[in-house]
This record gives structure tokens, C-alpha cells and sequence, in this order.
């Protein structure tokens, strides 16, 4: 399954940055930046847009993902107990921001070959996440070399303007997500992503901490969100089911809500060059 909903309005905002529908929903705590994927081969170098500065969107479904994935911090009795405190709690994901959404004002090459898809990178304010550095690690997972661009299935530019893409990828708190997917309908219930008309709205909860069902970090995990989403762009609007026990996921299948015996999988290809499917669904 996956959704459509109106584009946002950009109306008045200030340069950078859009509404959500709705207007504010609350004030926003702030995440830690992740790292970008070690996997990840270099993307063509994004340079800022003409005369702007620099500055600082998996398919979606109506069942809720699983774990909220926060935690309060682990705190020591003393400092020396610091060191044998157990794992850190992993960071912890405001449920709200502004509404209001940063666009990266970089621009990068063309990656791949096939017919040309332009898009833009918008990150909610107050999330402490830059709209650059967030679209560069989505420009890494587009040129990786198991994904769409270099099987020739579309080829990907990062733009800056909105008349110049051809959709956007909104990265947003979970109260900001629920709300523009509510466009459409659907019940993302503060956990998952959505897929709407003018582009892809993705999670912050789910960029930043991964998902269960997910063997691997969440930096892998954002390779699977991207590719997923790009998928439908570029016209797979069917989902996937698993092909068999201990095999890849198919990128098309809704990994978050099981894996029904597959292994988790973050690209649409296999080391050997050959898509990865399964049954549709």
C-alpha cells in the first residue's frame, strides 16, 4: 500500500522553509545528528545553489510500526560506574516540531542513467538535523551501487528549487508526519513513513533510530526508508512479500511490519547484479 496527499502550501514562509497543513503543533526537543552509512560510496559532491547559502521525506501503511524507541538516559552512581553502566540509551526523538521545514540549498550532479528524477531535501526546524547534510547522505544512498541509479531504472538529481523538482523528501517529527499523511487518511500512529503526492514523507523516529525488524543500524536503515520511497517514485507502486526463508527482503517489502522469515535487506539489488523480489502483495 502506499498513499498520496495534497502537496503542502508554501504560501508566505520565509526562503527555506515550508508549512505543514495545519500550521505549528508544539515546541520540539532536539536528536542528535546520526552518522551517515559507512557503506555508502561517495555521492557527486553538492555545491550550494546559485546566489543561496548552504544552510541548515518505506512506503507507507495503517498499522502502527513497532516500539516507540525512546529512552531516558542511563545514569551512573559514580563516575567510575560509568564505564560498566550497560549500552547507551539510543538518542532520544522529539514527538513534535514547528511544522515548518528547511530546504537544503545545495545541488548536485545527475547520478545514474535512465530517465532524470529531481528532487529536494526539507527538514522540519528544530530537529538539530541540517537540511545540507541530511541531503547529502540521501545522495549517497542514490549513487550506491546497489540501487536504482546504477541498474538503470532513473537517474536522481538534488535540486533546491521547487519549480525545478520533481518531488520532495520531508524528513519530520512524528506529530508533523501523522499530519501530513492524515491528508490522505492514513493513521501513521507517530511511527511510520508515507508516501504523498508531491513526495515522501519520512519519520524522524524511524530516520534516526532504525526500526525493530531491521538487522543492521539505523544509517543502514535510511538506505531502506530512501529506496523504498524512490521506488514508488519512480513507478513500483506494488508491494513485495518475502520469497522464501532466509532470503533477502525484496526493498518493496513493508520490512517494518515482519519479515516473515527473510533476511532484512536495505537495496533493490544483490551483490550478483540481480533485482531482489518476491510476491506481490
Amino acid at each position: 500500500m502506499f498513499a498520496f496527499v495534497p502537496g503542502t502550501d508554501e504560501g508566505p514562509a520565509r526562503a527555506g522553509e515550508v508549512s505543514a497543513p495545519g500550521g505549528p503543533i508544539g515546541p520540539s526537543r532536539s536528536v542528535p545528528t546520526a552518522p551517515a552509512s559507512p557503506k555508502s560510496p561517495s555521492a557527486p559532491s553538492s555545491r550550494p545553489a546559485p546566489g543561496s547559502d548552504s544552510g541548515s521525506g518505506s512506503g507507507a501503511d495503517s498499522s502502527p510500526g513497532a516500539g516507540s524507541g525512546e529512552a531516558s538516559p542511563s545514569v551512573s552512581g559514580t563516575p567510575s560506574a560509568s564505564r560498566s553502566s550497560g549500552p547507551p540509551a539510543p538518542p532520544r526523538v522529539p514527538a513534535s516540531g514547528p511544522g515548518s521545514f528547511t530546504t537544503a540549498r545545495t545541488e548536485g550532479s545527475p547520478v545514474g542513467s535512465g530517465p532524470l528524477r529531481r528532487y529536494r531535501v526539507q527538514v522540519e526546524k528544530g530537529i538539530d538535523i541540517s537540511a545540507a547534510e541530511a541531503a547529502a547522505e540521501i545522495e549517497r544512498i542514490l549513487a550506491h551501487p546497489r540501487g536504482w541509479a546504477a541498474h538503470g531504472r532513473g537517474s536522481f538529481q538534488l535540486v533546491s528549487s521547487k519549480a525545478d523538482a520533481d518531488f520532495v523528501i520531508r524528513i519530520a517529527t512524528p506529530a508533523t508526519a501523522d499530519r501530513l499523511c492524515l491528508a490522505q487518511g492514513l493513521n501513521t500512529r507517530g511511527e511510520l513513513n508515507c508516501e504523498t503526492v508531491d513526495g515522501v514523507v519520512v519519520n524522524l523516529r524511524r530516520w534516526v533510530l532504525g526500526s525493530p525488524t531491521f538487522d543492521g543500524p539505523a544509517a543502514e536503515y535510511r538506505h531502506l526508508i530512501i529506496n523504498h520511497e524512490v521506488g514508488h517514485e519512480i513507478g513500483i507502486h506494488h508491494h513485495l512479500g518475502c520469497s522464501g526463508q532466509g532470503r533477502l527482503a525484496p526493498v518493496m517489502m513493508q520490512q517494518i511490519k515482519g519479515l516473515d522469515g527473510c533476511v532484512s535487506n536495505a537495496w533493490p539489488y544483490g551483490e550478483d547484479g540481480k533485482y531482489i523480489a518476491g510476491p506481490r502483495v
